[in-house]
């Protein structure tokens, strides 16, 4: 079995030590030592990570968050690189693989693509074929509150309707499965990829919040 997420996940861990703790990244208002808090709670604190979601927890998530990123960066990053303790299902490695790739890999690039005379990777095709899996799994969500259409076109691994038609016709997205992930997860800006369409339903959905915000 293929472990993109760990690849991923140590790829990522790599990339923080390199450009430092107090580094910007693509997820807004965080730094790398912010990003670096967050991964460890989310697989070690379960009990704060549902404050992402629980508008009563976020404060509590937030002060751990905090206090973690004020400690030892390094340390930090470590705890993110030796993976999920193992009593979270997260450890085992079917579970880490369907759970943690688009969450590693995407983060990774939001301290690459926060970076000065970054460039996208040239990745395998193996790993651009799980991104795509993993796209149109998650795709209804990441684009529900598009206020068009959404079919994502990725050449060589076809195509997805991820919405139909709301206030406006449909946009048809074009990239890699790469650049379509970021693209579907909020990271619009640094994600390339290609819209065509009526130029107000592009206008439209580029201007939706996009995601799981």
């Amino acid at each position: 079995m293929t472990r993109h997420a760990l690849s991923e996940r140590l790829l990522l861990c790599d990339e923080l030590l390199r450009v430092g703790p107090d580094a910007p990244t693509k997820c807004e208002g965080w730094d790398t030592r912010d990003l670096a808090a967050h991964l460890v709670i989310r697989e070690g604190r379960p009990d704060l990570a549902v404050g992402i979601i629980l508008p009563f927890l976020h404060g509590r998530l937030e002060r751990e968050r905090a206090r973690m990123a004020a400690g030892d960066y390094g340390a930090l990053v470590e705890r993110v690189r030796a993976g999920a303790p193992v009593w979270n299902p997260m450890h085992f490695e079917k579970v880490d693989e369907v759970a943690n790739l688009v969450e590693f890999f995407i983060h990774h690039e939001d301290v690459r693509r926060a970076q000065p005379g970054w460039e996208p990777r040239d990745l395998a095709p193996n790993l651009q074929h799980a991104l795509w899996v993993s796209l149109r799994r998650s795709s209804r969500l990441m684009f529900r509150k598009s206020p068009t259409g959404i079919v994502l076109v990725a050449p060589g691994h076809g195509r997805h309707s991820a919405k139909l038609p709301d206030d406006h016709g449909t946009v048809v997205v074009r990239g890699t499965p790469a650049e379509l992930v970021l693209y579907a997860y909020g990271r619009k800006d640094v994600a390339r990829v290609e819209l065509s369409g009526d130029a107000d339903d592009i206008a439209a959905l580029q201007q939706a919040e996009l995601g799981l915000g």
